[in-house]
């Protein structure tokens, strides 16, 4: 897990997550939506790749790029203790928020 929270600790690898969550994209591509160098961007990508992050695929002289988003699920699963602990808080917030209302009716 560490490795890919390293990996996320980087925006720019974070926006290449954000491309590919949404379809898999050439090294090309992903240059074209980064302000850095394709050598910058074929670390990065490297990165993501060490870290479980996404897959390559070569199609004739073209690295195809794609999340793997399996690699998150320990990471949300280590965070689903954090999300229940802001619900169990903005749930009492809710009800505190609830009863202010029906104090000033």
């Amino acid at each position: 897990m560490d490795a890919v929270l390293q990996a996320l600790a980087d925006p720019s690898r974070r926006t290449l997550l954000e491309i590919l969550r949404d379809h898999p994209a050439t090294a090309g591509e992903l240059s074209d939506a980064l302000p850095i160098a394709r050598p910058g961007v074929s670390r990065h990508l490297r990165v993501l790749r060490e870290a479980g992050l996404v897959d390559v695929r070569q199609d004739a002289q073209r690295r195809i790029y794609r999340l793997r988003p399996e690699a998150l699920v320990e990471v949300d699963e280590w965070l689903a203790g954090y999300r229940a602990l802001w619900q169990h808080r903005l749930d009492a917030l809710h009800t505190e928020i609830a009863r202010g209302k029906k104090a000033g009716s």
